[in-house]
Formats: C-alpha cells, structure tokens, sequence
C-alpha cells in the first residue's frame, strides 16, 4: 500500500478555511456547550460521540418544522434503527420551497440547446421542463412516498422495482430527446401499465413530449391512461399545504443496483433524506444561496433527489435533460462555464472522457468545487482534472451511496485535498475500518471494509416489504453483528488521515490471500489513457479453482492494436507500481465492458459469470449484451492457446 499512499501528493489547500460552514459549526458549537473543538476532526469526533450534535445541526442548517425537536432518538423498531426526532413535525417539500422569492431556483436544460429559468414563486406550478422535481414536491406536500427511475432503464428494469412496491399512480413520458435523436417510449409505457395493472396500478398518467410539449396520440390509446392535463384537472383546486409529518415518515424508495439480483428497495424518511443531504451539501460542500449547483444524473440515480436538496440550501439547481456528449464534449463543458455552475457533480469515466478528447480544457471562471462520485477518482485522474480544470477549485471525491442517500467518507472544505484521496468522514457518521475478524485497523494503513458504528438519522426506515426486517439485517448487519457493513473497500492514509477508495468490497481481489481492491490497478493504468479506452480488473475463483486469480481486461481505442507488447507494459507497471502480486494471471482485450445506467462499472457481475454463475442481466445494464462477452472466459484454459497474447 504504501506505494498507493505516494501519488497522495497535495493538490490543494483552502484559501480561506475558516470561513467553511464546518468551521462556522464547530465555533457555534463551542460556545453553545463551552467545548473546545479545535478542528474538524474533533467536531466529526464529538459528532459521533454525543447525539446532541443532531440537535446543533437541525439548528445550524435552518430545518424549517412547525413543531422543532426536544429529543433526538427514542426507541424504534430495532436496536439499529431507533425513532429519531420523535416529537418534531415537518414537511420536507415545505424545506425545499422555503423561499418564495424571484431568485432563481431551477435551470431546465436539453442537449438541444432548450434553457429554461424558474423562480422560487413559480417553482410550486407544475411545467413540463421540470415536472419531476414539481411531482415530488407535491407527493411530499401530502405526505405521499415517492420513486423514480430512469428513461434508458429498459422495461424489464423498470418492472423489477414497481412489481415490489406496487404503485398506485405512474407517471410516465411517452417520447424524449436524446443525442439530437427523438426516441419514442410509446410502446414501454404500455408494456409497463398492462403488466402493472395486475400489481395495483389505478392510472397511468401521460407526460407531453418532450420535444413539442404535445401528448402524443398513440399514447392515449394505452387502457387505463389518463394525460397530466386532465389529470391535473381532477384536482379540487385547494391552495397549497404542507402536511406535518413525523421526522421518520416515509417519502423516497430509492433501489439497489440490482445487477446481479432483484434490487433491493431502500425507504427513506423525509427527515432523514433532508438532513444528510442538506448536511453534505451545505455543511460539506459550502452550497448556499448565492450558489450555483449542477448534478448531471438521471433520475433513476440517488444523486438526483440528493441535488434537490440544494434548494433547500437555497441554491438555484440545473436540471440537465440530454447528453453530455452531444453536439460535443466542448458544447457540454460551455454550457457549464455560461451558467455560472459554482459546485458541479460528475464521475471519474466523464472525466476521463474529456481528458482523452479535449485538449485544453477552458478556464471555468465561477465554479469552485467539483464533486466526483460513482466510482474510484485515481490519483493521477484528480490531479490531471485539478491541472485542466483550474488550480483554484476543490475536487471531492467521495463515498455513499443509495443506502443512506449521502456520503460516508466526503468533501471537507477545511481540509486539504490529497491526490486520489477522499478528504474525511461525513460529520455524524462513526465510520470505521474492519479487517475480516471485525478488528478496527483504520490506522495501520491496511485496507478493509468500510463500517459505520453508530445510528445516524440518515439510516433507511426499512427495505419495502421487508415486514420482519430480515433482509435489512442481513444486508446490512449480519457480517458484523449490530454493525453497519456498506460493502466499500477502503484505506486510510496514517500521514494525512485522508482516505482511498479501492472499489465494492464484493469485488476484493484475493489471489494467494493477499487482499486489494480494483481500484489500485485501475489507478496504474491512467499512464495508459492514450490506448486504453477502459479496463475491468475481476476475480476468478470457480468451484474447481484452489486460489482465486485476477483477470483484466481491456478495451482498445480506435486506432491502437492489442498487442503482446502492451500486455507486458500492463504487467510491468502493475508490478512497479504495486507489487508481483498484484500483476493479473492474464490480461484480454474485450469490445465492451458493462456498466449501470448510472454510469458504475459492473465488476460483481461479471466476477460471477467467469467464475460459473449462470447470471441473467437485470434492467439496470445499460448494455446487457456486453455481459455475454464473459461467459467464454469460464473456459479460460482453452482461452489462452488461442489467445497467446493474454498468457502469462
């Protein structure tokens, strides 16, 4: 490891670290107690040592209820999920329309060019540009529980999650714009509501086209529909309330990724979606009012109701409809620099993408933080983006994920900023790392998986129709009894406290038991950038094998040939750059490699099917094909003398 722990080389120090809300919380919170927190490790340490900071935190965050907090937990349903603020009432869309005000709340934007501004005061009427965010603040106004998922998810995806939760009302589009391309969603819809209907589904509601704004004839012939006008006009004109609900009422169902089994769906309570997002968001990142925040995600991704949360900061959000790369990668980054984009949310593969198509990126004069997260953020990939990019702007990466709507391990912008490091712990969660026998060797510089020790208010309510709680304790606690396992492979640096992330634990190579995460090759494979248009690092263990063994694979760029030659290069930085251990057993190219239509490699899966699982592909493979590709390499010693470039 330690050779990992030498690209951490500082790349960026706040100007200004003082005037950071954390530090602004850690003074507040020193005179209010008459403590002497003398930095943010020891906020984050009285953070998880004294429920009280959840109380200085609803405080210093503004959460907006009619009736504020006297308690912090009572007891709930189970020793790991207790009833949190249990005497406060609030409404988390009442939170998010705090302002009513002509400052600018949401930007509507498509890869056509298509921009849209919304004010606070108009942000309660209902417009097609942003009628996702309007349906979740009204289903949040009634009290009602909302979900979503994305329009590239296939049919089959799509019906994985609603035959779990049975919703009474869908709305849905009927035809988009993508990459300049009319995609019609005619025919899924229709597939969706006939198989649905059997499930509960009382109405199926049409949303107009996105590209005339006009209800599309051929959908209103789908049984059981009705359009969002005459939907809308059902209604008994009422003004606008917020109901008052407990803190742990239940609003988002968010799912699992579901690559390689039903996904799991996650409740999450108002309250507590409310508070870790506001937490990171403001607290973390520094998002206020006078900011703006851009999170490019669809909204089948967790991301997207954590960038809601921004107008709760009193943020104006972009709300991007469209591809990136569409007319081109130049055109995307412009859009970002004209709007003024102070915070911008992305991952480690868009980066990589304008690092291997643009050449001199354009100074981006507004933004002063980029937040990065989905996948591992290498050291050479950060510190590439901090020299393209600008010298001045923070680069966080971090890790969370779906299952607490937030992160573990997070941005602070007190902190310095360490190439390929994720600066410290998310304030109110005591994360710790365990080696495999449930020791903490958080400060020997070994990795192991990352656990959270102590309720916080940002753990699901419960897995949707999981009555008895038993697939909650095992995904979560059954590894370490009455602890919380995320299943992230992680490292912290002794020197600068700052953390690396190595991947999905799932995915842990262990060739001769010596255990690492993909992560670390992935990270010596940036020299290869050039050549390589990306690379999957898996184990293969099948029930014959003694030992585990790891395969890479990887895809050429146009114009670059596999050759035996590369495969050595491969090898030979791999064993400088880490260790002979952590050189694959071979190395194949492939023509693709799959991904989560969240843009997430997907090593679990493809680990299975080499090592003989018969794996069906779930609805949330962007590209199911690719994972046909794998099945030969169960073979893998007929493989290799057809292959001699891949041999060892």
């Amino acid at each position: 490891m330690s050779s990992q722990f030498d690209q951490s080389r500082l790349i960026w120090t706040p100007a200004y670290p003082s005037f950071s809300p954390a530090e602004k919380l850690r003074r507040e919170i020193n005179l209010k107690h008459g403590l002497n927190l003398k930095d943010y490790h020891d906020l984050h340490h009285y953070s998880v040592t004294d429920y009280t900071f959840w109380l200085d935190l609803w405080q210093f965050v503004g959460i907006v209820s009619s009736v504020p907090p006297t308690k912090v937990t009572q007891k709930g349903k189970s020793e790991q999920v207790p009833e949190w603020f249990p005497d406060a009432r609030l409404n988390y869309a009442e939170n998010l329309l705090y302002r009513r005000d002509d400052g600018l709340a949401c930007t509507a934007a498509d890869d056509t060019g298509r921009t849209t501004h919304y004010t606070f005061r108009q942000l309660p009427v209902v417009t097609n540009s942003i009628t996702a965010v309007v349906l979740v603040l009204a289903t949040a106004s009634i009290g009602g529980i909302f979900s979503s998922t994305a329009t590239d998810m296939g049919t089959q995806g799509i019906l994985d999650r609603y035959r779990q939760i049975k919703p009474k009302f869908v709305f849905i589009e009927t035809e988009i714009v993508y990459a300049g391309k009319t995609i019609p969603l005619v025919q899924k819809a229709s597939e969706v509501a006939r198989d649905l209907r059997s499930y509960g589904l009382e109405r199926l509601i049409l949303l107009p086209s996105s590209k005339t704004g006009k209800q599309l004839p051929e959908a209103l012939a789908i049984p059981n529909s009705i359009t969002l006008a005459n939907f809308l006009a059902t209604g008994d004109g009422r003004d606008l309330t917020f109901e008052q609900l407990s803190f742990s009422h239940p609003l988002y169902i968010l799912y699992s990724s579901g690559t390689s089994g039903p996904p799991k769906c996650i409740v999450h309570s108002g309250g507590g979606a409310l508070m870790i997002s506001k937490k990171d968001l403001y607290v973390g990142f520094g998002v206020g009012p006078s900011e703006t925040y851009f999170q490019y995600t669809t909204t089948g991704w967790m991301m997207w109701p954590f960038m809601l949360s921004g107008l709760a900061c009193g943020a104006r959000i972009i709300l991007y409809e469209g591809s990136p790369f569409y007319p081109d990668l130049k055109s995307y980054l412009k859009f970002i620099n004209d709007q003024g984009v102070t915070c911008f949310g992305t991952s480690p593969r868009f980066l990589a993408e304008v690092q291997a198509k643009v050449k001199n990126v354009e100074p981006f004069l507004s933004m002063r933080q980029m937040t990065v997260t989905g996948a591992v953020l290498t050291a050479p990939l950060m510190e590439w983006t901090q020299n393209a990019f600008g010298k001045h702007l923070m680069i966080s990466s971090s890790s969370g994920g779906t299952d607490i709507m937030g992160g573990f391990v997070t941005g602070v912008a007190s902190l310095p900023v360490y190439a390929g490091e994720l600066q410290g712990i998310s304030l109110g969660l005591a994360v710790e790392i365990f080696d495999p026998a449930g020791k903490n060797i958080e400060d020997t510089g070994e990795p192991g998986e990352l656990v959270c020790t102590r309720p916080h208010p940002s753990i699901p309510v419960c897995f949707w129709g999981d009555e008895s709680g038993e697939k909650f304790r095992k995904a979560y606690y059954d590894t370490y009894p009455g602890v919380w396992r995320q299943g992230d492979f992680i490292v912290r640096n002794p020197k600068t406290k700052g953390f690396l992330f190595l991947g999905r634990s799932d995915g842990v190579l262990n060739p001769s038991g010596v255990r690492f995460g993909s992560g670390e090759i992935y990270t010596v494979l940036e020299k290869f950038t050039a050549e390589l248009d990306d690379v999957l690092c898996v184990g293969q263990r099948r029930p014959q094998d003694l030992d585990e063994r790891v395969l890479l694979f990887v895809k050429m760029r146009p114009g670059h040939t596999f050759t035996p030659s590369l495969v050595e290069r491969i090898k030979s930085s791999i064993k400088a750059g880490l260790s002979a251990r952590h050189v694959p057993a071979y190395v194949f190219e492939t023509s693709d490699i799959p991904y989560t239509v969240n843009g997430k490699r997907i090593e679990i899966a493809v680990k299975q099917i080499v090592s003989g699982s018969n794996l069906k592909p779930s609805g949330t493979v962007a590209n199911p094909e690719s994972l046909e590709l794998y099945y030969k390499y169960r073979d893998i010693e007929s493989l290799v003398g057809a292959n001699a470039k891949a041999k060892l």
